[in-house]
């Protein structure tokens, strides 16, 4: 500070013997000395504007004579001091953790990436110098990019304090859908900008810091136990995912807990762990042997070393001793895409024992989890399914291993464990659309000239000219979003077969199974966990007229097997919101489909697995127009993508719509409406 500006300033032309100070002592340690009678100075009360007494020079704002208009100081103005932040180096901005061994780039923000900061939790894994100050230049990038594109909308979330503590499941699901619409829009940004100088593309963190600086998050208020909304078998891809619902906190460390505080003491308690095989975890059944953090185990650039107990390793401690429950996320490599992990929610456990081992030479702390009771299956079913895939135990009701014949690239179960029945039917399985050769949907087209893969943005690609400039879908082959009409290659583009702009053509990419339902007919499940955004499989069938089909009385009305792109189907918002990138606002058609002409599918004779999926209210599949050409000729197909994570063995369920009517039709369009018995909290009763 400058002398002479009036607030906090030192004397300029005091002198004292600084070793009068150097003994110093903890301010607890200090007791109040009071100076003798003879030694203390009269005590002087004087008047704000004086007189003073001698020896006593005024300060600001006393020293304004009387009367005079009060006037700041010249020279600067101190800012306040919580204003200041300290600069760390992008080396002390890292978090560490013992068991994933990773580092990470994060947001200093008071939403930022660990959870309970505004609360007074501790960091868990990390100290309070390793929290991130610098913001995360490529979410800056990325927000430029948009900011380029739109008009500068403001986003203002719309989720309650109340709701951002607490959270359900409606809100649950909700967050998690914003939050991947979010990540994927930014994936597709960071495709278009072909990144070539290494730098490690992550728009799940940038999508999770945007989240939840903006308010896109919930079960804020950290407790022991369940959280609200969040259901046992839940699985997620993404770490911060964990963080954005408040299961996991901590977006890298494997442990995290809060400080408990009681009349005489505090101490930290466990409330959830993150579970990985590769880090020395024995995953069996119910019972996981959990190794603590720290130690630089699994790092090959650094030296092992004893753990200590402190942080995480102390907590689990203190869990062990109170029997308290943990919640306990376990992380399983994705079958579809081996390098990535997906993490499934396992319910609650309790710490039964804890001891230390010797590996490479140093102590490593051990925890025996064992999984409470009376809970949903989730963690053993993945274990079943891998079983099945390896050979090593059957299906329990199998009748069919493959009931396409070869016809998919990934083998379809048949399977029945309720009854007796023996299969569905007969039917012939066909897994694309059969045109007429008299019926033809739309005008003749063409399609790309692209002779290697197509890029996004190129405007010598036709086909990603229909598509306003971007792929439709992400690297990863992940829809985007939804879009009035999607245009891909089709099979006479010169493009590569393997052109991520063929994504509805390549077939199966999980392993579907056909069962028997207890209520509902046959149904459709999957062996394998599907991403948010994933390629199911196409509504197959036979393309026919629908007004012949009118003419052909009951037998088309009662076809249960039909596909109607003319009815009404309940509308939902799956999109990225423009406002969170800053983009220009779009209009609400953006999610409505725009066909050229009206598409009816039979798959009474002949199709494929869709025509196993049933009717929900609430449905985890979704249905897009995808148009490609070919022989200079555009045929129109439906596709089915996942609306959100859907874990295994769970139903796969789309909105069959309702057939419009009008007043011609009466009671004739009412009666052919069927009792729906989806069991979603917001069924309609009906469908059809």
């Amino acid at each position: 500070m400058e002398a002479g500006s009036g607030y906090n300033s030192v004397p300029p032309s005091t002198s004292f013997d600084k070793s009068r100070v150097l003994d110093v002592k903890p301010l607890r340690s200090l007791k109040p000395v009071f100076a003798s009678a003879s030694e203390t100075p009269p005590f002087v009360c004087g008047l704000p504007n004086g007189p003073f007494p001698s020896g006593f020079t005024p300060f600001y704002p006393f020293s304004v004579p009387q009367g005079s208009p009060m006037q700041m100081p010249m020279g600067p103005i101190p800012t306040p001091l919580r204003a200041f932040r300290s600069t760390q180096s992008p080396e002390s901005s890292r978090a560490f953790d013992g068991d994933d061994g990773l580092s990470m780039e994060m947001d200093g923000n008071a939403d930022g990436y660990f959870d309970g900061q505004k609360r007074g939790a501790p960091l868990r894994g990390s100290s309070s110098s390793q929290r991130k100050t610098r913001k995360n230049q490529d979410t800056k990038s990325s927000l430029s990019y948009a900011a380029r594109k739109g008009s500068g909308t403001v986003f203002v979330g719309d989720i309650s304090q109340v709701d951002r503590d607490d959270g359900n499941r409606e809100l649950v699901n909700r967050v998690l859908m914003r939050f991947d619409a979010l990540r994927r829009r930014l994936s597709q940004m960071e495709d278009a900008k072909e990144l070539s100088n290494g730098i490690i593309k992550r728009a799940d963190l940038k999508a999770g810091n945007l989240s939840m600086s903006k308010g896109i998050r919930t079960n804020m208020r950290r407790k022991i136990g369940a959280v609200s909304g969040v259901e046992i078998g839940d699985i997620f891809f993404f770490r911060i995912e964990l963080c954005v619902v408040g299961l996991h906190a901590p977006s890298m460390s494997g442990i995290d807990y809060l400080i408990v505080r009681d009349a005489l003491d505090q101490e930290p308690v466990a409330v959830s762990i993150v579970s990985s095989a590769e880090y020395g975890d024995v995953e069996d059944g119910d019972i996981l042997i959990y190794s603590g953090q720290g130690g630089n185990f699994g790092k090959k650039d650094k030296q092992a070393t004893d753990q200590k107990l402190e942080r995480g390793n102390l907590a689990l401690e203190r869990s062990f001793r109170r029997g308290n429950e943990i919640r306990v996320v376990r992380g399983i490599k994705d079958a579809v895409n081996p390098s990535s992990k997906v993490y499934v929610y396992d319910g609650l456990y309790k710490i039964q024992e804890s001891w230390t081992e010797r590996k490479s030479g140093c102590n490593i702390f051990k925890y025996k989890f064992v999984r409470m009771p009376g809970q949903p299956v989730a963690f053993a079913a993945w274990k079943s399914i891998q079983k099945w895939k390896e050979g090593f135990s059957s299906r329990v009701g199998l009748i069919l291993p493959d009931l396409t014949s070869g016809a998919e690239n990934i083998p379809v179960s048949l399977v029945n464990d309720v009854d007796g029945e023996k299969g569905p039917a007969h039917f012939i399985y066909f897994p694309s659309l059969k045109y007429s050769k008299s019926f033809d949907l739309t005008q003749p087209s063409f399609g790309c000239n692209c002779r290697n893969a197509c890029q996004p943005g190129d405007p010598d690609c036709s086909c990603i000219r229909k598509n306003e400039g971007d792929f439709p879908y992400t690297s990863n082959g992940v829809l985007v979003g939804r879009k009035p009409l999607i245009h891909e290659c089709g099979p006479t583009c010169p493009c590569f077969p393997n052109c991520k702009n063929r994504v509805s053509q390549s077939g199966l990419k999980v392993h579907l199974e056909v069962f028997k339902t207890t209520d509902r007919g046959w149904g459709l499940r999957s062996w394998d966990p599907i991403r948010t955004g994933t390629f199911i499989c196409e509504y197959a069938g036979e393309v026919i007229d629908k007004v012949k089909g009118k003419q052909g009385g009951e037998e088309v009305e009662n076809d249960e097997y039909v596909f109607d792109t003319t009815r009404v189907y309940n509308s939902f918002k799956w999109n990225c919101e423009p406002g969170l990138l800053e983009e220009e606002s779009s209009n609400d058609s953006e999610e409505e489909y725009k066909i050229p002409s009206p598409l009816v599918i039979s798959a009474k004779n002949m199709g494929n697995v869709a025509r196993f999926m049933n009717h929900s209210c609430l449905p985890n599949v979704f249905w897009q127009p995808v148009l490609y050409e070919h022989n200079n000729q555009s045929f129109l197909h439906i596709a089915f993508f996942a609306i959100r994570h859907i874990p295994p063995m769970t139903e796969l369920t789309y909105d069959y719509g309702i057939a419009r009517s009008d007043e011609a039709e009466g009671n004739s369009a009412r009666n052919r409406k069927k009792k729906c018995l989806c069991g979603s909290s917001n069924c309609h009763g009906y469908f059809g």
